[in-house]
């Protein structure tokens, strides 16, 4: 289970594997993880995988955002590919509805986008689809172990 793998990469941390919430409900979209955490949307940090050269990458960014693609191409000299559905287990090592930058497998770089700074505490799943952690600003830095911030959402500024 993928939830299992993220709580053997929070053990790494001290008390952080303790932090994470399990619902009785879908926590899939950010709707319903909303939802499940009583908090508003903005505030899930949504994890979005795409090729990049042929790479599979991570963009964690706010849940009120749309990815912007002129940012995009900009930032990645590439046109934004979301990976397809059947694809990201595979490459990434979390399901669809429980990714997340925790855990995943070697090779794929997180980055995480601007549009998360305006909030001091923001909630990413946690591998499973009824999952989640909150976690700062910098608990999301140091535990996602991004490779850099990047600008490439629209709709939250």
């Amino acid at each position: 289970m993928s939830i299992e793998r993220v709580r053997a990469y929070f053990s790494n941390f001290d008390g952080v594997a303790e932090r994470i919430q399990e619902f009785q409900v879908s926590s899939a979209t950010v709707e319903l993880a909303a939802q499940a955490l009583g908090t508003e949307g903005k505030r899930i940090a949504k994890t979005l995988s795409f090729m990049v050269e042929e790479k599979p990458i991570l963009i964690v960014a706010a849940g009120d955002t749309k990815i912007d693609n002129p940012k995009f191409k900009a930032q990645f000299h590439t046109k934004a590919k979301m990976l397809d559905f059947d694809a990201v287990e595979p490459l990434i090592g979390h399901a669809v509805g429980g990714v997340c930058p925790f855990g995943i497998n070697e090779g794929v770089d997180v980055y995480l986008d601007e549009s998360l700074k305006r909030f001091e505490t923001v909630f990413p799943a946690c591998g499973s689809i009824n999952s989640a952690i909150e976690l700062s600003i910098p608990e999301l830095e140091r535990l996602s172990n991004h490779k850099a911030w990047v600008d490439v959402c629209k709709g939250w500024a």
